[in-house]
């Protein structure tokens, strides 16, 4: 009995051995050690980490409930770590892993109509983004000898931008002003524009209220732009990684489109609040502060950013990337640390007055201190025909306004020049959301170079406009072809248009044409 017993213990065993033998042959190669560190303390977005001696710099980490952390600070004995997730459940002693790879975002064709964070979650409630390509957030900038001049018009549909500070694709331009002064809606406009255009948008918005991200998705859905957007967000109440990653990881984006040979435009909204997260985070790590506490890479944080927009040349693909970013100034302070910066970055800025968002001159774009410098060259022959004389007329009609102020009486041609500028600043007005196509921006630009506005009075102006595009059905088809595509207009075709334009003003002129114009009191407020 006792015998039998042993012999059935020394087969199970045996049995045992042949299995775990099996299994260890079955098994796949082991892959080596694997560095595991520890977590010395957390706090407000950045975690302090000891071990993992052959972690790299922006290496990317795993902790413990699926959180990842970007390695940062590569001291000699710790490592700080920018958290990417929530960091609230995560305690000292804690494990970390490597994992070997970089920061990563998923791309492909599948983001377009979709709103997701800087990780690639969604947020829109349409289920999980399935790519089997993803890019890293952080990439070179294209080689100068892979760039093409700016060629191409980018329209925004505004009168004031396209007539004035034209954009072209590859530039990147920038849009600053106070708080509330119409800043994101010259880029919301842009975007509504580009639809049939075959231009991709990205519009990344960093650390903003849920409440403006609602109204800005309820835009872009209502006037279906969604067929041809991505929508990137980090809200004000997430960590501070995630902001200072989202527009490299837009960019990243916006770069696959643009290597298929698409145009594409992004915009940063706002990179005043990516700076201070930033600043945030290098304080937290005990960097050593500059300017405004600032880190001393301040400058470097947003130009290779900004580089990575540019113009390929056509053996890259002929792919565009233009950008608009979108900064903050404090009481209209252009010569702030970062409003600097980004200045001498970018290839010319949208300066937004409050003074002339209070006077209800909307879009409120200061022209006195706004530049393109790029798209002047890519801007067609039909808007430079009939804007050329445009800006200097304008600025003659700002600095006799503001002469007049002081109660100097003004001889009879200073108040036609004003009379006719405040005309260009009604006409130049624009209702949010309501780009104007091509061809009726110049059909109105060249009624009012041609002084054919002057003749009605400022309640009619916006009547006006309305009636000179309407009549547009009424012109040739080869005409109005010229006028879509901004052509330069033949003097036989231009005489057509005026006529046109005199036919339908006919019920807006004033009772008696021939007296001098009678001038409504100067004043800040002289508007429609």
């Amino acid at each position: 009995m006792k015998l039998s017993f042993e012999n059935e213990l020394k087969q199970s065993y045996q049995q045992l051995f042949e299995q775990f033998k099996h299994s260890r042959e079955t098994a796949q190669p082991s892959c080596g050690l694997q560095e595991i560190g520890t977590v010395k303390s957390v706090s407000a977005g950045v975690a302090i980490v000891d071990g993992l001696p052959g972690a790299g710099f922006e290496e990317l980490l795993l902790f413990p409930g699926n959180i990842h952390g970007i390695a940062f600070n590569i001291d000699e004995h710790e490592i700080g770590v920018i958290m990417l997730g929530d960091y609230s459940l995560l305690n000292a002693g804690d494990e970390v892993l490597r994992t070997g790879r970089v920061m990563d975002v998923a791309v492909g064709n599948d983001l377009i109509g979709r709103v997701i964070d800087p990780i690639g979650r969604a947020l829109d409630g349409k289920g999980q983004i399935f790519s089997t390509q993803r890019m890293p957030i952080e990439r070179p900038a294209p080689a100068i000898m892979a760039r093409s001049p700016v060629t191409e018009p980018l329209q925004t549909g505004l009168k004031v931008l396209d007539a004035l500070l034209p954009i072209g694709r590859g530039q990147r331009e920038l849009i600053m002003g106070d708080r509330q002064t119409g800043k994101t809606s010259i880029a919301i406009d842009t975007i509504l524009n580009q639809k049939g255009k075959d231009v991709i948008c990205v519009y990344c918005a960093i650390g903003q209220k849920a409440a403006s991200v609602a109204k800005i998705l309820a835009t872009l859905k209502l006037h279906n732009a969604f067929d041809y957007t991505v929508v990137m967000v980090t809200e004000g109440n997430d960590p501070p990684g995630l902001d200072y990653i989202a527009p490299y990881a837009a960019t990243t984006i916006g770069e696959f489109f643009m290597s298929s040979g698409k145009d594409v435009l992004i915009v940063y909204d706002d990179l005043t609040q990516h700076a201070r997260s930033y600043r945030e985070l290098s304080l937290l790590l005990r960097r050593p502060p500059g300017r405004e506490a600032f880190p001393g890479d301040i400058f470097y944080l947003h130009s290779r950013l900004l580089e990575r927009s540019t113009h390929l040349n056509d053996e890259n693909g002929g792919g565009s990337l233009t950008a608009l970013p979108i900064i903050e100034t404090e009481e209209q302070n252009m010569s702030a640390y970062i409003p600097t910066n980004l200045i001498s970055i970018t290839d010319g800025q949208i300066y937004l007055s409050p003074t002339l968002f209070a006077l209800g001159v909307l879009p409120a774009v200061d022209v006195g201190k706004s530049v393109s410098r790029v798209g002047g060259k890519a801007q067609r022959a039909g808007f430079r025909k009939v804007s050329g004389a445009l800006k200097l007329a304008y600025a003659q009609f700002e600095e006799l306004e503001s002469f007049a102020r002081f109660g100097a009486r003004l001889d009879a041609n200073s108040l036609l020049t004003i009379e006719h500028g405040q005309r260009i600043r009604a006409c130049l007005k624009q209702a949010e959301s309501r780009p104007l196509p091509v061809a009726a921006q110049i059909v109105i630009l060249l009624t009012l170079t041609n002084g054919l506005f002057d003749t009605i009075s400022l309640s009619s102006i916006n009547e006006a406009q309305t009636a000179v595009v309407a009549g547009l059905a009424s012109l040739s088809p080869p005409i109005v072809a010229c006028l879509e595509q901004a052509d330069s207009l033949t003097d036989d075709n231009k005489q057509q248009v005026l006529n046109m334009v005199k036919t339908v003003l006919q019920p807006f002129m004033l009772t008696d044409p021939q007296l001098p114009l009678k001038t409504q009191p100067i004043s800040a407020g002289t508007h429609e």
